[in-house]
């Protein structure tokens, strides 16, 4: 029987952080040997947001490095670069005739994309989900992980492929959301009922997977806390809760063991452990991804082989939906 098939895409746009390795990126490492996987980077949805053409060149391979120290395995999954593949905005286009103006200016992210920046309110920013939609069910997927906050995209795919598959035929599998395991989110240090995020324009709120040692106790000896002195998990002390959460997700001790070890001890202890297990679970995967980023043509290869796999995939789909629209094709 063949294996299920599971997408999964990471923007180059912004510093990824412990979130996005403790949420995604560590996840796809167990997955990628129970499922089909195609893990991108996702450079044409970055520039919905203005950037740096040669800073986008050089995130896209540092992110792609970084996915290997972390594990992933290019002979076991498909690691490709999203623009390397055509077929995405080409079925982009298709989908949008399937898909309603309505329902992308109800989307949340284009909600709060658009106040960000409101200087460039551009057509891709809105259209990002139509291309999410194409991303993922070009690949026929049968699973997306994502958070809750992600889960908008995937209803929006399933009701895309429903839509289409009704007007045209069955042409695309009704993708499912895979809910990560709770527990596993990790909030902003500066702003603990906020989940971290990478664009977060304090910087102090974020570990990078980038930040040195110094940099990573720094942001921690800062975090948010509370008036009291105890490392106890409770729904009130929501910034030493989410201590105690990353400091169990990094040594793998439970929330009780926690408590336990810190117990007598203040909130100045505490951070500091908490910074040196973070700085030293990331140690060996910032070495690994420092000595890939000098192998450029190990790289640009893996990329290459990657894009080509997904490449012939892609093209399957395309073909298919292209025949079902009338599109003429040589006869």
């Amino acid at each position: 029987m063949e294996n299920k098939v599971m997408y999964s895409a990471v923007q180059p746009s912004g510093n990824l952080t412990i979130g996005n390795y403790v949420g995604a990126i560590s996840n796809w490492v167990r997955l990628q040997s129970e499922y089909d996987c195609y893990f991108a980077i996702a450079n044409m949805h970055s520039i919905t947001v203005r950037q740096e053409p040669a800073e986008l060149r050089r995130r896209t391979l540092e992110v792609a490095a970084l996915y290997l120290a972390c594990g992933i395995d290019p002979e076991k999954c498909t690691l490709y670069v999203q623009s390397q593949v055509p077929q995405h905005a080409e079925l982009a286009w298709v989908l949008n005739t399937v898909t309603y103006v309505g329902e992308m200016q109800r989307m949340t992210q284009f909600k709060d994309k658009s106040q960000k920046h409101a200087d460039n309110i551009n057509m891709g920013l809105m259209d990002y989900p139509v291309l999410m939609a194409a991303d993922i069910l070009l690949y026929q997927t049968d699973l997306v992980p994502v958070g809750l906050d992600q889960k908008q995209h995937v209803e929006i795919a399933r009701d895309v492929a429903i839509r289409f598959n009704n007007r045209y035929g069955e042409t695309f599998r009704v993708p499912e959301a895979l809910l990560g395991k709770t527990g596993a989110k990790i909030m902003s240090l500066q702003e603990p009922d906020k989940k971290m995020s990478k664009s977060d324009e304090n910087v102090n709120a974020s570990i990078y997977l980038a930040d040195d040692k110094d940099t990573i106790i720094r942001k921690f000896k800062r975090a948010v806390t509370d008036s009291e002195s105890e490392v106890r998990f409770a729904a009130e002390k929501k910034g030493v809760s989410n201590l105690i959460s990353i400091y169990s997700i990094f040594t793998k001790k439970s929330v009780e063991e926690v408590e336990r070890e810190f117990a007598g001890k203040g909130y100045g202890d505490f951070k500091l452990a908490v910074g040196e297990a973070v700085a030293d679970a990331l140690a060996p995967v910032q070495a690994e991804q420092k000595r890939l980023l000098a192998d450029k043509a190990y790289l640009n290869g893996v990329l290459a082989s990657g894009a080509e796999r997904a490449f012939k995939t892609a093209r399957r789909t395309l073909g298919k939906v292209y025949r079902k629209v009338g599109f003429y094709q040589g006869e």
